[in-house]
């Protein structure tokens, strides 16, 4: 048996048909499959991959891409034209994102009706102004009338209701569990009294897609980075981000690969500020491409369940966000 460190199963993120491996995969006892420049011809031979193909986590660390541009832009409707609401299936969502296949979306969407849905009184709703993208809310699911309206609770600005008009269309998204929803709706009724909450039109439909617990989401976060030992401490920008671990930017190579690290940043998860001190391991160290900076790839070890829930409601959530 070759002596193989962090063996890591191949992913439909990591491997597609037409792509050169750069790195050689392993089977489950680290004995080699295939040397590195391997190509995959055909679905066929992917999908035996899947099934057997691990990889050292040093080789998938070293080749994050460098985050891309998001593609796709979700189409809005305004009261004011008096244009139609768009269904589910014409907003594009959720949308091609950095670090994802656009066969992985067509693979994981589905349109559904909302009774397919299994949401709670309580559920983390997010509103985005269908004519403003900057215009966005947070509000909880309270209930719904079937085929006529869903009752959310009233968004608060600086913790005052917000000026929302009745008639005034919106995207809603969430994510609960594993899934990603997204819908389009208008203001129905403002109701103030005797505790403020919304009136939205029901929508027809939803759409749904599986998130996976290795996307990694596009990011601008400063963190605070200590790597090694004697510690040496710096500021980075992190570009990507998953539950797994963050690739991001420093002035300066920071460290070697192997060397324990402590990463800390704060994120707005589920409406909330949250601040994370994650214990990490450093992956990989490279020149960054255009900039005389270093890029370095973290791999998060030791997780609480506090911070596995702040990583994936934020992973999840800005990956529902982008378009």
């Amino acid at each position: 048996m070759n002596d193989v460190q962090g063996l890591m199963s191949l992913k439909h993120a990591d491997v597609c048909v037409g792509q050169t491996l750069h790195w050689p995969v392993y089977n489950h006892a680290g004995e080699l499959l295939h040397p590195a420049g391997l190509k995959i011809e055909d679905q066929q031979q992917l999908n035996h991959l899947l099934d057997t193909g691990y990889c050292s986590s040093d080789y998938l660390w070293d080749s994050i891409p460098t985050p891309a541009a998001p593609v796709v832009p979700v189409q809005t409707s305004t009261a004011a034209t008096g244009e139609t609401q768009k269904s589910g299936a014409e907003m594009n969502l959720p949308v091609a994102l950095p670090g994802r296949r656009a066969e992985d979306h067509q693979a994981k969407d589905a349109v559904i009706d909302l009774d397919s849905v299994r949401w709670t009184v309580g559920e983390v709703f997010y509103l985005q102004a269908a004519d403003n993208a900057a215009a966005r809310y947070t509000v909880r699911l309270i209930g719904f009338v079937k085929n006529k309206t869903i009752l959310v609770t009233a968004p608060l600005v600086d913790g005052k209701a917000a000026l929302i008009r009745e008639g005034q269309h919106f995207i809603v998204r969430a994510f609960p569990g594993k899934k990603a929803y997204a819908f389009s709706t208008a203001l129905q009724k403002n109701v103030y009294s005797p505790y403020p909450y919304l009136h939205l039109d029901y929508p027809k439909e939803v759409r749904s897609t599986t998130i996976r617990q290795a996307a990694r989401a596009s990011v601008k976060i400063i963190a605070a980075v200590s790597v090694g030992s004697p510690e040496q401490s710096a500021a980075a920008t992190l570009g990507d981000l998953s539950i797994g671990g963050a690739s991001g930017t420093i002035k300066r190579q920071l460290g070697h690969k192997g060397d324990a690290a402590i990463i800390k940043f704060r994120v707005n998860a589920a409406g909330a500020d949250e601040y994370l001190s994650l214990k990490a391991i450093l992956r990989s160290v490279a020149p960054a491409e255009n900039s005389s900076d270093f890029r370095h790839g973290f791999e998060f070890i030791d997780l609480t369940q506090r911070d596995k829930l702040v990583l994936s409601a934020f992973v999840h959530q800005t990956l529902a966000e982008t378009d």
